[in-house]
């Protein structure tokens, strides 16, 4: 009788944020549990694994300067267009993904970050998420913005290091962390571990004597 109950009130809360848009959206806005992207990740791998591809997504970039025409200035760039395709597509999606749930379906509330965390922010000067002027909380504002000489040489030079250590090192977080690794790649594992070492060198060394 109780499990009869339970579904029956789970059926009846599933018909509500179906016929209740707000509802709906409150549900989505919500913060979710880190299992679920896991989940979605495990899925895209198997797909692009039972379909012959490796998953990656530094590698539009090299896609978008062949488009552009880099092809006639170095060999590097002539790869086939017509296969990267796929990759293309996945990228521009993800983009606005991203766009539509930063500014249609972010969460009211700051983000959720430890009290280590906190605590460690306020020792190198960073303000708290609740400090962020558009309700995001993702990045402390006061420093990494715009309208200061500091946030556009840390914006320029932080997406120099990403786009070029991504190439150099053929692959970025996903291509190397999750396909790699999946795919029991030794050069993937090693690159990881930089990546460990270098996030631990940023956060205990390199960051407090940036700010």
């Amino acid at each position: 009788m109780d499990i009869s109950n339970t579904i029956q009130r789970k059926s009846n809360k599933n018909m509500e944020l179906v016929s209740n848009p707000t509802t709906f959206l409150d549900f989505i806005r919500q913060p979710w549990h880190w299992a679920v992207s896991g989940v979605a990740i495990a899925a895209i791998m198997f797909v692009l694994t039972w379909m012959g591809r490796s998953f990656g997504v530094s590698t539009t970039f090299k896609a978008t300067c062949t488009a552009l025409g880099a092809g006639k200035v170095s060999d590097f760039f002539k790869i086939d267009l017509k296969e990267e395709g796929w990759r293309m597509a996945f990228a521009i999606g993800g983009l606005l993904g991203g766009v539509i749930a930063a500014f249609f379906l972010s969460s009211p509330e700051p983000v959720a970050i430890s009290e280590a965390t906190q605590a460690h922010l306020s020792e190198v000067g960073l303000a708290l998420p609740e400090g962020d002027s558009t309700g995001r909380g993702f990045v402390p504002t006061g420093l990494l913005n715009f309208s200061s000489i500091k946030g556009i040489l840390l914006a320029i030079g932080g997406g120099f290091l990403v786009g070029f250590g991504a190439r150099y090192g053929d692959g970025c977080t996903s291509g190397h962390a999750i396909s790699g690794l999946s795919h029991l790649q030794l050069p993937s594992l090693i690159t990881v571990i930089g990546f460990f070492i270098g996030g631990l060198l940023m956060t205990h060394f390199i960051l407090p004597f940036l700010f």
